[in-house]
């Protein structure tokens, strides 16, 4: 068959494997066990009872894009302007707009890895090559990004993909190094795309991570990609944003008029009333706040194994000691321990020999799902993994 094929998902390959196998815990998959919030919930149902059914504006409802634009100029050290908002599909849609914005074939993308495997598959399917700059994996279980790798790999490249906090390691730029990769980024002139999905979820004490959005003016060539899956708790409603450069959003628009025309009015109007939730967030925040520190405590003292505890996101990538076929590994953990991580190949060739666990979960289902963990590895590398 003349069909584009790209790699297909290591962690979708475990899950189906623990949703055969009775009595499993489920870390392998980059959501909460937590329900989105009421007010999300019946504004939703509230505008389906208003008949809120038809076409939509391509761009997203007026409403939705001030509110938008509101909430990140409150967040961020600069202002955002209405006319750069795009509202999309879902996050994996506006990182798809994007490239398909600036991206042409035969051109080359940078992307750090480990990295969330469908974006470098949507980089792929714009028929471009993808060159992946490892995180530097450091002896105490963090991870930094190597600027100066970084600024010979732009030389002749169409774009750089940011992903800050990161999925899965949970690295997060400081706002010196955004400087530097914009510095990198105009100097090369080479476009940035900003994937900050996961910039609510961040465990300093600041009420977002650092952002391009802070320190790129309105001008630039930088892309920056958000959704309301993660931080509201909203995965199942497939509805995110782009900023775009002033002057950029008309042609965008066409293009995600010809990719999916726009998102459903009632799911809009449930974006506009998690906008001005910020309970939720807060709420969301200190729920895996908690799952950070239980994950960490099972862990700690466990041999072999290289762990620290992320600045952002909701995951612990952990380092297993001589693993060198993490796929095998996690099927193991779910065959034998009743307990689903993903991989770390999933993220890339340099996520092997690592496990990556959402502990975005309730406290009762983490606690055990990570003594089976804890067990399962120990019993594992003692049989030799």
């Amino acid at each position: 068959m003349d069909i584009n094929i790209i790699p297909g998902s290591r962690i979708v390959e475990v899950s189906r494997l623990a949703f055969a196998t009775p009595g499993v815990d489920f870390l392998c998959f980059g959501e909460s066990d937590q329900t989105s919030p009421p007010a999300t919930r019946e504004a939703a149902v509230a505008a389906l009872d208003a008949g809120l059914t038809r076409y939509p504006d391509v761009r997203g409802l007026p409403a939705l894009r001030s509110a938008i634009a509101d909430y990140l100029t409150d967040l961020h050290a600069r202002p955002v302007a209405e006319e750069r908002i795009q509202v999309t599909a879902s996050g994996m849609a506006a990182v798809s707009i994007a490239l398909a914005a600036v991206v042409r074939a035969g051109q080359r993308v940078v992307l750090h890895s480990p990295s969330w495997p469908n974006i470098g598959n949507a980089v792929r399917v714009r028929g471009a090559e993808v060159a992946e700059l490892a995180l530097t994996a450091e002896r105490d279980g963090s991870f930094r990004l190597d600027l100066n790798r970084l600024d010979a790999m732009l030389d002749g490249a169409r774009a750089f993909i940011l992903n800050s906090p990161n999925n899965p390691t949970g690295w997060t730029a400081t706002r010196d190094e955004l400087r530097a990769i914009r510095d990198i980024a105009r100097r090369r002139d080479v476009w940035l795309i900003s994937d900050e999905v996961y910039s609510r979820l961040i465990y300093d004490g600041a009420p977002a991570a650092p952002s391009l959005l802070d320190i790129a003016a309105p001008d630039e060539k930088v892309i920056v990609c958000n959704s309301f899956s993660k931080a509201w708790v909203m995965t199942g409603w497939r509805l995110g944003w782009l900023v775009l450069p002033q002057g950029a959003r008309d042609a965008v628009t066409e293009i995600v008029e010809v990719t999916h025309s726009g998102v459903a009015p009632f799911i809009q109007e449930a974006g506009i009333a998690a906008l001005h939730d910020a309970e939720t967030v807060r709420r969301f925040l200190a729920h895996c706040a908690t799952g950070r520190k239980l994950a960490g405590e099972a862990l700690d003292g466990l041999n072999g194994i290289r762990y620290a505890a992320p600045p952002g996101a909701f995951y612990a990538f952990l380092g297993v000691e001589g693993l060198t076929d993490s796929l095998d590994l996690a099927k193991k953990l779910v065959t034998n321990h009743r307990v689903a991580v993903a991989p770390g190949v999933a993220f890339g060739a340099a996520g092997e020999g690592f496990l990556r666990v959402c502990f975005a979960q309730s406290a009762d289902l983490l606690e055990r799902a990570m003594q089976r963990l804890r067990n399962g590895i120990r019993a594992e590398m003692a049989a030799g993994v």
